[in-house]
């Protein structure tokens, strides 16, 4: 366990962080993870407390330790594009631009490392191993945005509810007698953002999916998904499964 030395930092703060499996640490040597792990500094923000907003300047590099944050683009006629919603693991803030591309919202309680971005982009020169971590991250939110571009243009309502499932599974779901259970802290109203959907159509096609036995809606921010392989099939359009 990567371990601190000095008077600059908190231990009780900095207790909770294992920097041996943090999202810029994970898989880097001690030597490496060394130098970058002494620059951060623990930020606590409350439900709906922006982190940035748009065009602030990208002053630090920011990585999720507990709680949901809500990245999304305020388009010039009110109406809001929700770009992701980013669990613990994730990072946020590392740009070529002098200043944020999009806002950032904790969506729940959030605690978040914060490292200065001057920084880390100067290790980044004198750390190949660090250069390579972070091109690795780039390419995992490059293929975020990717699925996020497909999921707008080609898919049907149907397609992008059962495929946003699928994605909160892979980050957020747990196993309880055959089911995956699903926290989903963000309202009706957010995944519509997200999916470029209204509140009446996400909600038909939830209510639609539970009578079809595909999930349960039970505790509030709850969704059980009953059979992730039909999930599965009807993210890639197999909408007949309805008809089962």
């Amino acid at each position: 366990m990567l371990q601190f030395v000095g008077s600059n930092h908190h231990p009780t703060a900095l207790a909770q962080i294992d920097f041996d499996t943090s999202a810029i640490c994970q898989g880097l040597d001690f030597d490496t993870a060394s130098r970058v792990a002494p620059l951060v500094s623990i930020r606590n923000y409350a439900a709906k407390q922006a982190i940035f907003y748009e065009l602030d300047p990208a002053k630090y590099v920011y990585e999720v330790v507990t709680g949901v944050l809500t990245l999304y683009k305020q388009l010039p006629d009110g109406r809001r594009q929700i770009t992701g919603f980013l669990y613990p693991g994730h990072y946020l803030g590392l740009t070529v631009h002098g200043h944020h591309v999009h806002s950032a919202e904790a969506l729940t309680n959030v605690t978040v490392c914060r490292y200065p971005r001057c920084k880390i982009e100067k290790l980044v020169g004198e750390l190949p191993a660090l250069a390579m971590r972070l091109l690795t991250l780039t390419g995992n939110e490059l293929a975020m945005a990717q699925e996020q571009m497909l999921l707008l243009g080609r898919k049907t309502a149907t397609e992008k509810i059962a495929s946003f499932l699928l994605t909160m599974s892979e980050q957020n779901g747990k196993r309880d007698d055959g089911k995956t259970s699903l926290y989903l802290p963000m309202s009706r109203v957010d995944i519509g953002d997200y999916l470029g959907l209204t509140i009446e159509t996400v909600s038909r096609i939830f209510t639609r999916l539970r009578k079809a036995g595909v999930i349960a809606l039970g505790q509030p921010n709850v969704v059980a998904v009953n059979d992730i392989g039909r999930l599965a099939r009807l993210a890639d359009g197999d909408d007949t499964l309805f008809c089962n």
